[in-house]
This record gives C-alpha cells, sequence and structure tokens, in this order.
C-alpha cells in the first residue's frame, strides 16, 4: 500500500548512490552482501540483541534498495532480479523463526504470520507468471524483473512491522497476529484483483 510512495521518496538518493558506485559492485554482489545482513539480522534476533538486529535489518532493506538502483544503471539480469525476490522472501520467512526461537511462547504467533506470508507469496508469485505470459507490465512500484502486484501489506509494511517487533520484542505476538490479519486481507484483495484481471 505504501509502496509506491516510499518509492518516490528513496529512489532518486538510492539512484545517486548508485551513481557513485558505478560498476565497483555488482548489483547481485550488493544482493548478497545484504542478504548475509539479513541472516545477522534474524541471528541478533535469536540471541535477543534487538538493537544490533534492527541496525543490520535497516542495513538489508538499504542494500535491497541499492542493488537495484544499481543494476538498472548498469545491467539489469534475470538472475539478479531471480537473486533480489529469493532473498527478499527467505528472510521475510526465517524472521519469525528468529522471534521464535527466542521465545517459544511466540510460537502460535509466529505460525499464523508464516502462514499468512506464504499465501501472499503464493499469490503474488503466481499471479507474476501469468503477467510475464501475458506481457503484462507495471511500474508503480518502480522498474522491477516481474510483474508486482500491489496490495494492502507489502515491502514497506512488512519493514515496519518488523521494525515494531524489533522496538518492543515483548509484543511480538499481538504485532504478529494483527499484521497476520493485515496480510490475509491483502491476500483476500490480491486473489480478487487477480481473478478480475485473468478471467
Amino acid at each position: 500500500m505504501l509502496d509506491a510512495t516510499m518509492r518516490r521518496l528513496i529512489d532518486p538518493p538510492l539512484n545517486a548512490a548508485a551513481g557513485i558506485i558505478g560498476t565497483k559492485i555488482s548489483a547481485n554482489s550488493i544482493t548478497i552482501g545484504g542478504f548475509l545482513l539479513g541472516v545477522g539480522s534474524a541471528y541478533a534476533v535469536v540471541q535477543g540483541q534487538f538493537t544490533s538486529a534492527l541496525i543490520l535489518l535497516l542495513l538489508n532493506r538499504i542494500a535491497d534498495g541499492l542493488d537495484g538502483a544499481v543494476a538498472r544503471q548498469t545491467a539489469a539480469t534475470d538472475l539478479g532480479a531471480h537473486l533480489d525476490v529469493v532473498s527478499d522472501f527467505i528472510l521475510w520467512a526465517i524472521l519469525p523463526l528468529a522471534f521464535l526461537f527466542h521465545d517459544m511462547n511466540n510460537a502460535f504467533a509466529a505460525a499464523i504470520l508464516l502462514s499468512s506470508f506464504a499465501m501472499s507469496m503464493t499469490v503474488f508469485l503466481a499471479f507474476a507468471i501469468q503477467a510475464e505470459k501475458r506481457g503484462t507490465v507495471s511500474d508503480a512500484q518502480g522498474k522491477k524483473g516481474f510483474y508486482y502486484l500491489a496490495g494492502l501489506a507489502e515491502g514497506t509494511e512488512t519493514i515496519l512491522f518488523f521494525i515494531a517487533a524489533m522496538t518492543y520484542p515483548h509484543s511480538f505476538a499481538p504485532l504478529a497476529l494483527l499484521f497476520a490479519a493485515f496480510v490475509y486481507l491483502s491476500v483476500i484483495g490480491r486473489l480478487i484483483v487477480s481473478f478480475q484481471s485473468l478471467r
């Protein structure tokens, strides 16, 4: 829901940074490095080091935006687009597990959250496949390597959720259940749009 607005705010500084980087660091290297920062964030959550986890997550998100900016200014590849989406989705899968391993009392909320993420990713990627077959394009969330089907819960909302969870870790369970409900609504909305577009 907020991604299109955020793109207008973050794209100019990311593009400027990408211009400075040029070809010194490849987009794929930035993607992989950013993913490792995300894994570090998850490990910090498990250890209860939430300030470190938050810093690493924010660095991961900067890298996630920067890799695309570098790719657009150098040479975007199918492998780069694949690495970008896979690294994001794996990170969103391991962060709830990190909160579970930190405190097993979070198990129920983490399971519900992961269920909502799995449904959201399924609908999202299934539509992207059909959009590719039809040649459907959109740059509402910035230029992507695949069709990006907007929804209520997108990247910005997910980042805000994890920021809140890392800031108030003892409130992970209610925050996760609330956000999962939001993601389920997004799944329903994306399904409706999918049916309308593909029928």
